[in-house]
């Protein structure tokens, strides 16, 4: 009886061990970390789109004559923020590639708006307009972290559904896709070149 039982428990800790190691369990945890750096990558990208209105409501109040470059911008921020891809839509390439070029246009934009500015040290030297730049910055670099913290993930992700044995849970019983990563070399999400050279007040006036 006392063998009959041993076995049992043998039997079923045997079947966890099975289960656990055909992708049960590692699937869905690679998925839910990739899955939650995305959410890390939306909130850098929706606290860039922040700070744009007000970053053009400056510019504008200093250098008005830019008018086209400040449209550029406002509409790319629009097409950047109705360009939406949602969790569970990160395998679908197409519309992540959509995604990834819309930030890109806004990020482009940015640095062309920032190659303007450098005309009108009067604006550089603005408190306000300095307090930005440094925002901008600071959100460009979340950007990148989390953009790489997300590829990572995503690495994660895919080799655990790609390889054995987890590739079985992934495919008999999550139905598992790869999730598509960002481009690395997409020099449109190179961060805007910010210049704090003649952000002092000083210096304009030279």
């Amino acid at each position: 009886m006392k063998r009959l039982a041993a076995f049992r428990v043998a039997l079923v800790a045997a079947f966890a061990m099975a289960v656990s190691a055909c992708g049960i369990n590692s699937v869905p945890t690679a998925e839910e970390n990739a899955k939650a750096r995305w959410a890390d990558v939306q909130s850098a990208y929706q606290r860039r789109a922040d700070l744009v209105p007000n970053l053009v409501s400056t510019v504008r109040a200093a250098a008005n004559s830019e008018e086209e470059i400040l449209t550029q911008v406002i509409e790319a921020r629009a097409q950047a923020t109705s360009t939406t891809i949602n969790a569970n839509e990160l395998g679908d390439a197409q519309k992540f590639r959509a995604f990834e070029q819309a930030q890109g246009n806004l990020g482009s934009a940015l640095s062309r708006l920032m190659v303007v500015v450098e005309r009108y040290p009067e604006l550089q030297s603005q408190q306000r307009f300095a307090d930005l730049m440094v925002a901008l910055e600071g959100t460009e670099n979340r950007i990148d972290n989390a953009r790489t913290r997300y590829n990572e993930a995503v690495q994660g992700y895919n080799t655990t559904i790609r390889t054995f044995p987890d590739i079985i849970g992934a495919k008999i019983i999550h139905g598992a896709e790869p999730m598509e990563t960002f481009q690395a070399d997409a020099a449109a999400q190179s961060a805007p070149t910010v210049d704090f050279g003649d952000m002092d007040p000083a210096n304009s006036e030279n």
